[in-house]
């Protein structure tokens, strides 16, 4: 009893002649096309589940509001925040620097402007 429908065995070189009489080393062959591959997918359409519809808000409109407050709600906080402490840094220099102007006039000005300022305070009063 013969075997011939096993291949030939392959020589301890790896050298492989092919039917058109050529030699190939045998662990670089081409696997063999079988032709295109067919994918049998089956869609279903389901009706859609209220309960997930609320939990991840669809696909629409939604989803889309979700996704901008997740992604402008801490830019817009940290624009807030930047523009709070650049107020706050601008008041705070203005009350240093009208406290300096306010300490500098005050130790300058002569005898003739303090009795002018008073002058001034008793006109208003007499208004």
């Amino acid at each position: 009893m013969t075997v011939n429908h096993l291949p030939e065995p392959v020589p301890p070189s790896g050298v492989v002649q092919l039917p058109d009489g050529t030699h190939v080393y045998a662990e670089t062959l081409p696997a063999t096309y079988a032709g295109p591959q067919v994918v049998h997918q089956h869609i279903h359409q389901a009706p859609p589940d209220k309960t997930v519809q609320r939990i991840a808000l669809g696909s629409g409109v939604g989803a889309g509001a979700v996704t901008a407050s997740v992604y402008f709600g801490p830019l817009l906080i940290g624009v807030l925040t930047a523009i709070a402490a650049n107020i706050a840094m601008l008041a705070f220099l203005a009350l240093i620097l009208g406290w300096g102007v306010h300490t500098v006039v005050k130790s300058v000005g002569s005898d003739a402007g303090a009795a002018a300022v008073k002058n001034v305070r008793k006109a208003r009063r007499r208004r």
